[in-house]
């Protein structure tokens, strides 16, 4: 039985527009994640967004609870019905039905389409609620209903807003399997499940706890898809049902090992942690050191340390990933177009942690051997920071001991590094709409962009932000019927323009915004200006056009990108300014020169074809069929506007050239990294891609009259021998550095009074296959730390960095040479000696 579809089905019979599960990753700044099935409907329950046409919907929505206040990750693997990632089922009234129809459509769903046995069913409601008493009664026995207080049966979106009583439906898993003295209706134990709430959102709380009816009382329910599929099934775990178990098979499989629930902790682990990876990966949430991509890498690091418990020394999870699209893949369907995208990421973090985590678990065991009570918090932090291992990794793994860490000195210890500062993520979600805002919106409603073909309109002025026109840092935020100044979005920047009144120029356009469908331009008034009355709005077509061209050129580069690097090089962000573009797209590694000519090249061979632009207007399905490229983590409407420009098909609501031709040339300026998978091309196109070949023609020249020559090639050349020779020289002054063998590596520590320590380190990793110097020089009051290694035998920049810590500095570097720079001469004898600790350490 497919539990997913014949939920969404029933309730689309029963009036309700089948809403499809939003990003994990919600349009709120005050979520990490969605966490529950109402999170997409949030703006309209609190009445910041209006009502949608029909005023019911359904959804099977995927939640992530690892991070934040909702934090499910410790408990994971360790009970039966803890996820990260889960599905809610839900059906929700935006002031339509209430809970007659909310509860008899539950009961009939429950007892008709999943046939679930009458005699198994509870039902709670609020101890205060006898309208929702009542209706229950119509279709369950009254000894089968029971009341409980605001603790259980009350549900609030905050300390203030939409409030109201809940009632759960409770399935009895029989008294037989279950013998706790918890085992009661209202008690932890796990013989009554509940398996969906029912809110009835009916009171708004005010500051002073007050509670006042709401006009248009609404529904929201949550039913967990993971729960009934295992009750259906007949399972008391959720692990042991089809949702999860070909996981877990395939991981018993690959580790050769059989799977037993009561020892499976770590193959429930990886299960679950896989799904959520899985997800957040194919959606653009990727690797990073903090923010969402943290809580990625907690998830999979987590994962690993279970897998390496089962024997796992290389990566393994990438090659699971292929089960959970098998199983999930029907109903979101980009998992499998996301693929091999999911498994190149998720093999890559797997290197990279795998890499360091048996030398950072035998620290840890070393430590445990001494540790009674309380976990150091100073080798809980070398753990994170030389290791990667996550503090709550370390928690876990003590968990199992009845051990807990030192997290105050742990956290003393990561704010110094940090220089006090908190780790933070930004939020994705629009603009807080305040008062004003909702307002407007109820009293006009989204007013309508007219800017793709109209860089002038008479537009009629509806209102201000202010009824009284005040103006707020500099200006004034004004709201048009119709305008044809672009509002920020999609990573295009705004239009900046001038309105009249008649001939005479009355205001300018500083900046251009959208709230919740308002698109508002912020002005500089220079005359009064009054409502009703019809203005004349004239967009920068100068700076339109050159955003429309670098716009135009961000599309093209998206092509070349997957032309050049294969369909896995998808957009991950961009920002398009007239002066300049930036575009970040997914890719494990750093681009080559000669891969970036060959973007560049297929970019500008597009551009010199004077493709014209061609816009479509299709609902999203057509769009997907058309090819074209749509991103996961963009909200569309009914109907999608589709770009295409030559061999590039995209979903776009930016303004765009009308002919490639008119984008003139494309230069690449930068490639460089954002975080662990995202890559970033900064590039200019048009006037500014001139202007940045013309200053580069000037250092050009200029370079030929400092030389005094017209081939710099030949001069640098000459240049290059004179330093090598100087560098010999140098050299030769230098000292001789014999090495010591650990582990078949050659190893070198030692101080350093030569003149240049680059060509020493140089000098030394090329006698040796495999090899590791540390050279540490004093210099008046200051010590130089410079470490080298060959072969990858350790990370030179982690090493360098943890000695420069010891003397008091910073530094850090490339995995082969990396230098460093520190205060405290009077312990550079003891700096030596940590060095060839932690080199021993980490060949060990």
């Amino acid at each position: 039985m497919d539990i997913r579809k014949e939920f969404l089905e029933f309730f689309e019979k029963k009036g309700h527009k089948i809403a499809p599960s939003s990003p994990l990753v919600p349009d709120d700044a005050t979520l990490l994640f969605t966490n529950a099935g109402m999170v997409p409907f949030k703006g309209i329950f609190t009445g910041e967004v209006p009502r949608p046409n029909p005023p019911r919907h359904t959804s099977c929505q995927t939640c992530i609870r690892a991070g934040g206040k909702h934090n499910d990750l410790d408990n994971v693997g360790y009970t039966a019905r803890h996820h990260t990632f889960f599905e809610m089922l839900g059906n929700f009234s935006f002031g339509d039905y209430f809970k007659k129809d909310a509860i008899a459509y539950a009961w009939e769903f429950v007892t008709e389409v999943l046939k679930l046995p009458k005699d198994r069913l509870y039902v709670t409601v609020h101890e205060e609620d006898d309208e929702a008493y009542l209706m229950w009664q119509e279709h369950i026995a009254k000894e089968r209903i029971y009341k409980f207080g605001d603790k259980d049966n009350f549900w609030q979106m905050g300390d203030t807003g939409p409030c109201g009583p809940c009632s759960e439906i409770f399935y009895d898993q029989g008294e037989e399997n279950f013998k706790s003295d918890e085992d009661y209706m209202g008690g932890d134990g796990d013989r009554f499940l509940e398996i969906w709430n029912l809110v009835f959102m009916q009171y708004e709380k005010h500051p002073d706890g007050s509670k006042t009816l709401l006009p248009k009382p609404s529904i929201d329910t949550g039913m967990g898809l993971e729960r009934v599929t295992a009750i259906k099934e007949g399972k008391f775990s959720n692990f042991d049902s089809s949702l999860f178990m070909p996981i877990i098979n395939a991981i018993s499989s690959l580790a050769n090992k059989p799977y037993e629930y009561k020892s499976g902790a770590s193959f429930r682990v990886i299960a679950d942690h896989l799904r959520s990876a899985t997800f957040l990966l194919a959606q653009g949430t990727t690797f990073d050191k903090e923010g969402r991509g943290y809580v990625l890498r907690r998830i999979v690091r987590r994962a690993l340390r279970h897998g390496y418990l089962l024997g796992f020394k290389q990566p393994f999870m990438y090659k699971l990933v292929d089960v959970v699209c098998e199983l999930m893949g029907g109903h979101y369907e980009y998992l499998n177009e996301k693929k091999a995208f999911v498994k190149e990421q998720l093999k890559s973090e797997e290197e990279r942690f795998l890499s360091t985590i048996e030398n950072g678990i035998n620290i840890f065991n070393e430590e445990l051997k001494n540790t009674k009570d309380i976990f150091s918090g100073e080798v809980a932090f070398k753990l994170y920071d030389t290791y990667g291992f996550p503090l709550d990794l370390t928690t876990d793994m003590l968990r199992e001991k009845g051990i807990k860490v030192d997290e105050k000195t742990f956290d003393e210890l990561m704010q110094k590094q940090k220089d006090a500062s908190k780790a933070a993520w930004k939020g994705s979600g629009d603009k807080v709409a305040s008062g004003e805002f909702k307002t407007l919106l109820d009293k006009f409603g989204e007013n309508e962009f007219v800017g793709y073909d109209n860089l002038c309109f008479n537009s009629k002025l509806l209102g201000a932000l202010d009824d009284e026109f005040k103006v707020d840092d500099n200006g004034v935020w004004l709201l048009f019927d119709k305008t044809p100044f672009y509002a920020t979005s999609g990573g295009q920047n705004y239009d900046k323009g001038e309105i009249y009144s008649g001939d005479e120029l009355v205001a300018r356009v500083l900046e251009v915004e959208k709230f919740y469908g308002l698109n508002l331009c912020k002005v500089e008034k220079l005359k009064n200006l009054q409502t009703n009355e019809i203005y004349t709005l004239c967009v920068d077509s100068s700076r339109r056009n050159q955003i429309a061209a670098h716009h135009s050129a961000t599309h093209l580069l998206h092509y070349a990108l997957r032309e050049v690097l294969g369909d896995t090089a998808t957009q991950a962000g961009s920002f398009v300014d007239f002066d300049r573009l930036r575009f970040d797209f997914n890719y494990i590694r750093a681009l080559s020169l000669d891969e970036l000519k060959k973007v560049e090249s297929i970019v500008n061979d597009m551009i010199f074809k004077a493709d014209i632009k061609k816009t479509e207007l299709l609902s999203i399905e057509e769009a997907k069929q058309s090819g074209a490229i749509a991103l996961f983590d963009t909200k569309y409407g009914e109907k999608v506007r589709v770009l295409t420009l030559g061999k590039s098909k995209e979903l776009c609501g930016g303004t765009h050239v009308e002919n490639t031709a008119n984008i003139g040339l494309f230069v690449i300026v930068k490639e460089s990294g954002v975080s662990a998978g995202v890559r970033r091309i900064e590039a200019v196109a048009s006037k500014s891609a001139y202007e940045y070949l013309n200053s580069y023609k000037n250092e050009l020249e200029n370079a030929k009259l400092e030389l005094k020559t017209n081939d710099i090639i030949k001069s640098f050349d000459k240049l290059k021998n004179d330093i090598k020779e100087l560098k010999s020289a140098a050299s030769k002054g230098s000292q001789t550095y014999n090495a010591t063998d650990i582990s078949g590596v050659s190893v070198c520590v030692s101080e350093y009074d030569g003149i240049d320590i680059k060509a020493s380190v140089d000098e030394f990793k090329n006698k040796y296959q495999k090899a590791v110097i540390v050279l540490i020089s004093q210099k008046d009051d200051k010590v130089n730390i410079a470490v080298g290694s060959k072969d990858n035998a350790v990370k030179a920049g982690a090493l360098a960095k943890e000695v420069a810590m010891f003397l008091g500095g910073n530094g850090g570097g490339r995995d082969d040479f990396a230098t460093a720079g520190a205060k405290d001469t009077s312990k550079i004898k003891e700096a030596l000696d940590l060095a060839l600790k932690l080199i021993k350490e980490r060949l060990a």
